[in-house]
């Protein structure tokens, strides 16, 4: 049900609505779509027929809208400039928002609207929704007439700021967000929070999934220590006996759906060779090669010249590996799927 609710927002998304700042009155409710992502996640792994309330948090959500009616006055309205401040000291000051510490930005509590809204501590990308929906109110009450943007930082520490969009600089570009980065951004902070192979020597998910996998030539300059080797091997025995989340260790489901849902956002081709990498991690071998042919279907036609960062090169070598491996796999099983899988499919209650 969440994920139906997700899709029924999402398909409401124009090719200009989807390059809308936040700040705009949408047809798409932010904060109902992303308490629908946090709610999927939260039936994954709390084994309740009870559901994420998500009317109670869009309540709460406008609580807070409404709590900074009392805490506006006259002097508020003196500028513009002051106006915007009251309400940054009412959100980070007087409620206590805060933004989670760099060491602690991939903990999902950080990363799920409910959780922020409880606990007052999250993402970047969290509190730049919670900041655009208390404008997106004000604006309704006529509180607030004139154009406002979110200035989204990109550094480790920065909070997301209100500024006039009258007095707005070219630097600020960068910093605008959309209706389709904001949605990227949660999907793909949970993405690389629930990841199951968190240790590598490489930035891309998909080549340490690719290591895992033993797609990848150690000669080409891709060297892991023994400690992440290590890491490795365990990630990957746990997927074989049927453990799907482990603390600190990613959580095959989440990482998945969270896929799942980036590819249903029409994002960057290269999620269907994620998505892929993990169904073959999950011995759905028939599924990974249809999701890597179309990736390569994609990527043919969008007449991109060939890249010559040496992260991509390995990359597209660790696909063109994987493709022969399911091709022979195909030929030998006939899909045939190892137990843990139809295990895991069945009725396990465990994580």
């Amino acid at each position: 049900e969440a994920r139906k609710s997700f899709v029924s927002q999402i398909k409401k998304l124009s090719d200009i609505e989807r390059e809308t700042s936040i700040c705009i009155n949408r047809c798409v409710d932010l904060g109902r779509t992303s308490l629908f992502i946090a709610a999927e996640d939260d039936s994954l792994i709390s084994h309740s027929s009870v559901p994420l309330p998500v009317d109670a948090f869009l309540e709460r959500l406008d609580d807070l809208s409404m709590g900074y009616c009392s805490h506006y006055n006259s002097a508020c309205r003196s500028s513009r400039e002051n106006f915007l401040e009251s309400i940054e000291k009412y959100l980070y000051v007087k409620k206590g928002f805060r933004r989670s510490t760099a060491n602690n930005q991939a903990e999902p509590r950080a990363l799920d609207l409910h959780s922020v809204l409880t606990h007052r501590s999250g993402s970047a990308v969290m509190l730049s929704l919670i900041h655009s929906e208390i404008l997106k109110m004000l604006r309704l009450w006529g509180l607030l007439d004139f154009d406002v943007e979110i200035f989204f930082p990109h550094d480790p520490h920065g909070l997301p700021r209100a500024y006039d969009k009258q007095k707005s600089k070219e630097s600020d570009q960068p910093h605008i967000m959309t209706v389709q980065m904001l949605l990227e951004e949660i999907l793909r902070n949970l993405k690389d929070a629930f990841w199951p192979f968190q240790s590598g020597a490489a930035d891309s998910l998909f080549l340490r999934a690719a290591n895992a996998a033993n797609c990848i030539d150690k000669f080409n300059g891709f060297e892991d220590s023994g400690y992440r080797l290590a890491s490795t091997k365990d990630a990957q025995r746990r997927l074989d006996w049927g453990v799907w989340t482990s603390v600190h260790f990613g959580d095959m489901r989440r990482a998945l759906s969270a896929c799942e849902r980036l590819i249903l956002l029409r994002t960057d081709p290269k999620e269907m060779r994620d998505y892929s990498i993990l169904l073959y991690h999950c011995g759905l071998y028939e599924q990974a090669l249809k999701f890597l042919k179309l990736y390569q279907d994609m990527k043919s036609s969008s007449a991109q010249n060939p890249s010559t960062d040496p992260v991509s090169n390995l990359e597209e070598d660790a696909v063109k590996k994987l493709i022969v491996r399911l091709n022979l796999i195909a030929m030998e099983e006939g899909w045939t799927r190892p137990w843990y899988v139809r295990n895991y499919l069945g009725n396990n209650s465990e994580p």
